[in-house]
């Protein structure tokens, strides 16, 4: 596993997302209103625009550009013009409460 830290999930603001790039890879780091830490791939499959920049609500992000959602959970677009998913990445969270995400290890919902 090749996780790296992203920071803590106090310094994560809920319903917001966050751009990193890990490894070349663009991905959106939300907390969803549960508390709940996602990493999702950053540009929406409809078009090369950054998810990171889009609109977070509960369990979903929006692209503000097409407005194309996508659950966090799975990647899987919610409403069109998108129709693929995006990716979804590996996140821990240890005891002290920092998060790591792993951009080799997509998860399969």
């Amino acid at each position: 596993m090749t996780a790296e830290r992203i920071g803590t999930v106090d310094e994560l603001e809920e319903n917001k997302a966050y751009r990193v790039v890990l490894e070349g890879i663009a991905i959106a780091i939300v907390k969803d209103s549960a508390g709940k830490v996602h990493a999702i791939g950053d540009t929406c499959t409809h078009g090369d625009i950054s998810l990171a920049e889009g609109f977070v609500e509960d369990d979903a992000i929006e692209c503000w550009a097409h407005g194309s959602l996508f659950a966090l959970d799975t990647g899987k677009p919610l409403s069109l013009p998108a129709y693929e998913p995006v990716p979804v990445f590996s996140v821990t969270v240890d005891d002290s409460g920092v998060v790591y995400v792993d951009p080799t290890q997509t998860l399969t919902v």
